[in-house]
């Protein structure tokens, strides 16, 4: 399998982040490039550079933007995916993200726990949404799914 060796964020235009989205975006980028899987499937049939990938992410025009090159430039694709699945999920991982930031500072670790939980829950369902999504486009494991996946909420805090 191949891999992403450099992730970067297009958030030109977006609100800077609160500190712990800030956080959350260092521990997912950093963790993503310590272990990731990201590989491009043929695509109609014509075959795609291989990598290991630079990946881009941006929003425009209300749609998530995945530019990927290879590590010496070569554009290897690009592909435009609708928010609209994304938004709820998204929207239920910042109110639970949010409840969970509150908890640590007032709540017993068991409350602490439970929410957490939950969070995790939350944030295995955007995963699969992604990669569903990503369907014929690209093949992530689950680890990278889910590191992906916070970094689009990252960015769809500002979007």
């Amino acid at each position: 399998m191949s891999h992403i060796v450099d992730i970067a964020l297009d958030d030109a235009g977006l609100p800077p982040p609160t500190p712990e989205i800030e956080q959350e975006r260092k521990v997912a980028m950093f963790d993503l490039l310590e272990q990731n899987s990201f590989t491009l499937p043929e695509r109609d049939g014509r075959a795609v550079p291989d990598g290991p990938y630079c990946v881009t992410l941006s929003i425009r025009d209300k749609r998530l933007v995945f530019d990927i090159e290879t590590e010496q430039g070569q554009k290897a694709a690009e592909f435009h995916l609708s928010l609209g699945p994304f938004r709820q999920v998204v929207k239920d991982y910042f109110q639970i993200c949010e409840s969970y930031y509150n908890a640590v500072k007032t709540m017993p670790p068991s409350q602490i726990e439970t929410i957490d939980m939950a969070r995790r829950g939350i944030h295995n369902e955007g995963s699969r949404v992604l990669k569903e999504r990503l369907e014929g486009k690209a093949e992530i494991d689950e680890d990278t799914a889910r590191r992906l996946f916070t970094l689009i909420c990252v960015l769809h805090f500002g979007g």
